[in-house]
């Protein structure tokens, strides 16, 4: 069983913070939908700005992220729905550079987690990427074929150095 701290004062500075958010919000009564057309799909890594390195602004794009920006199916749930009901006429998928996932094992990621946690980890799933340029295509090519993605979306492989903050297309 996982230990649930339940001290209210662990998140003080981020409720602090979103009442300096909330004061100036500006997307009351927003319509939810994609009003750039994009939606991007990305890693989790927390190097990564989504909106900032395509110059776009929140309302702009739909945002799915997960370990090493993969077209799982719960990313090709997002992107029929999106491409159907929230304005998504173009897709990018972009992984990144000195990804987790990408640079290493299911074996060595199953040891540092279960060093961290002091547990058993080799039950673990991890997706591990071998061959990252590969599974991009891969991926671009799951979304473009895909029977309910909208006609017409147009879906591009990205991938974003996290030292320069360039994307390079792939695909």
């Amino acid at each position: 069983m996982t230990e649930n701290p339940s001290d209210k004062t662990a998140f003080a500075d981020l409720l602090a913070a979103n009442q300096t958010f909330a004061a100036n919000f500006g997307l009351s009564g927003f319509d939810g939908v994609a009003h750039r057309g994009v939606a991007v799909v990305t890693c989790m890594d927390s190097r990564i700005d989504p909106l900032g390195m395509l110059g776009l602004s929140p309302g702009d794009a739909k945002i799915f992220r997960n370990p090493g920006g993969r077209i799982d199916n719960l990313a090709l749930e997002a992107l029929v729905l999106g491409t159907h009901l929230l304005n998504v006429d173009r897709v990018l998928v972009v992984p990144h550079t000195r990804c987790a996932v990408a640079s290493n094992s299911a074996a060595e990621l199953r040891s540092r987690v279960g060093a961290s946690a002091g547990k058993d980890a080799s039950w673990m799933s991890f997706h591990v990427i071998e061959d990252q340029e590969r599974a991009l295509r891969e991926d671009v090519a799951k979304v473009r074929s895909h029977p309910l993605i909208a006609k017409g979306t147009v879906v591009g492989g990205f991938l974003y150095d996290v030292d320069t903050g360039l994307l390079q297309q792939i695909d």
